[in-house]
């Protein structure tokens, strides 16, 4: 986006005021922010990145209202900036205002009609809206104007995997591998696309080494050591205080009267990531009763982020004393920020908040919702690493623990050692659901689960994938639950037994906790 605010005269007062506006807006101080952005577009109302920036403050504060008032405004101002719109259908992504994301990527397109980024972003998003025939249509207008661009090319290959086409999509992406991308995310995308291709087609030795190959490729431009070094910090940090927890704590939680009232039951579907979470999620949204929340960040902003302790072992204690003052508060911002996408008040008795790596502070959900129903995930955790393995999502703190086996199957045992202690402690309402019980028998599985919310199980249900064909996904698999339920998916680690036998041994204690043999 290109400095608008250059044109204006800004006072250095008020080039001081934006800047630490910026900083509080990157660090999270989102009501410190927003009254620096509210000045500053009193002084110069016709600056486009002000309102902008105005927004994602407003935004990060749950003012949705103000927010929408800002990227409109911001819109008014620049109605031809290709750039600007793609930003601001980004931030009505991330809000979840799907309407308003798709008009900006479609007008960012109509600005600039030859702008590779504008119309490759419209074809991603028509693809998560599983309409491929139109995303197609942006690629193949992409391709026409610019035939040897890495991006158009790559997304290419992706729709015609999506359509099952992966013969011509494996050669597509051989030629584009062969002619060395230069696009940054092209690089690793491409070898790692090949990879699953591959694996579609039963080549299973060659897609495992194109997905090395890929993984490779990300370290290369990426501090994933610093990554690694954060990620490894924050378990330290989790293990310390999930040793500090007693029994007679949870008890005591989920005995002190509610910080506050909601009108809906809330219940966490997590897990480990791979684990038939989403399946899960989709085939309880099929319940009237029932409005789940495809991974929301609502816990991780306006919880986890708010909850700071002091780096020693009595940071259990540092917990169990958090005053309900700010649990009330947190509670109140949380479900705020959880129905932003959902128009008016919601007339499901339960609330569905299923995110697989939340499950790491299971412990925090439960000091701030002590009546909440944890449903936890399990799947083979051989599968589940394999599967862990073959996904390509963005790179953070955790999903970097994905670029190798071992990290992997490291990553597994962070998580799921956080669910085996919180399920010694007990004290809260739970229950664990097999992926492969799902898939060998929906309606007994789906029922048992359903029943635990204190729900009646619904013939929609069993049809849980029309209904998601109607929804946009966030989860990586959000294709794969438009389907009918499939077995084939169950024992897929056999087919990488080799590649999987030097972390075998540190996941037998998993196999033999879960149910499944080593």
């Amino acid at each position: 986006m290109n400095h608008d605010l250059a044109k204006w005269q800004l006072t250095p007062r008020d080039r001081a005021r934006w800047q630490k506006a910026q900083e509080q807006l990157l660090g999270g101080r989102h009501g410190a922010a927003l009254a620096n952005y509210r000045e500053l577009v009193r002084r110069y109302p016709a600056a486009v990145e002000l309102w902008f920036e105005l927004g994602n403050a407003a935004a990060g504060e749950l003012d949705f209202t103000l927010a929408n008032q800002a990227y409109r405004r911001a819109l008014e101002l620049a109605p031809r900036h290709a750039g600007l719109l793609s930003l601001i259908g980004q931030q009505y992504q991330g809000l979840r205002q799907l309407d308003d994301a798709r008009t900006c990527y479609e007008q960012a397109v109509a600005a600039n009609p030859d702008s590779v980024d504008a119309r490759i972003s419209l074809a991603v998003w028509f693809e998560k809206e599983r309409r491929l025939d139109e995303a197609w249509d942006c690629v193949a207008a992409c391709l026409a104007k610019h035939p040897r661009d890495d991006q158009a090319r790559y997304f290419r290959a992706l729709l015609l995997h999506r359509k099952k086409q992966n013969g011509e999509a494996e050669t597509a992406l051989r030629d584009l591998i062969k002619d060395g991308p230069q696009y940054p995310y092209v690089k690793y995308a491409a070898p790692h696309l090949l990879g699953v291709v591959l694996d579609q087609l039963g080549q299973y030795d060659e897609a495992f080494r194109w997905l090395v190959t890929a993984k490779a490729q990300v370290r290369t431009i990426t501090d994933t050591t610093q990554l690694e070094k954060s990620y490894d910090e924050g378990d330290r940090r989790r293990r310390e205080l999930l040793a500090g927890l007693t029994p007679e704590m949870i008890r005591r939680w989920r005995q002190e009267p509610p910080a506050s009232q909601e009108n809906h039951q809330l219940a966490f579907l997590g897990g480990h990531p791979r684990s038939g979470t989403t399946l899960l999620e989709q085939v309880l949204d099929a319940n009237p009763d029932v409005l789940a929340f495809d991974e929301p960040s609502a816990f991780l902003h306006e919880v986890e982020k708010q909850i700071h302790f002091q780096p020693t072992p009595k940071a259990a204690d540092q917990l169990d004393s958090l005053p309900a003052s700010r649990r009330r508060e947190m509670r109140q911002r949380y479900v705020k920020s959880l129905l932003r996408e959902v128009p008016g008040q919601p007339r499901q008795r339960v609330l569905v908040d299923k995110n697989p790596s939340p499950t790491m502070a299971l412990n925090l959900w439960l000091r701030v919702f002590p009546e909440l129903k944890v449903i936890i995930a399990l799947r083979d955790p051989r599968d589940v690493i394999i599967s862990c393995f073959f996904l390509n999502i963005m790179l953070n703190a955790t999903n970097v623990n994905f670029l190798s086996l071992e990290r992997t199957a490291k990553h597994y045992a962070d998580l799921m050692d956080v669910w085996l202690r919180l399920r010694e402690l007990g004290g809260f309402d739970w229950i664990e659901s097999r992926y492969e019980d799902v898939v060998a028998d929906l309606a007994v599985e789906g029922r048992r689960v359903t029943e635990f919310l204190g729900l009646t199980w619904h013939p929609d249900q069993a049809r849980y994938h029309e209904t998601a064909r109607r929804k946009v996904l966030y989860a990586p698999t959000y294709h794969d639950v438009t389907q009918p339920v499939y077995k084939h998916a169950v024992k897929r680690w056999e087919r990488y037994a080799d590649a999987l036998a030097p972390v075998q041994a540190s996941l037998a204690k998993y196999c033999r906790a879960f149910g499944y043999s080593e």
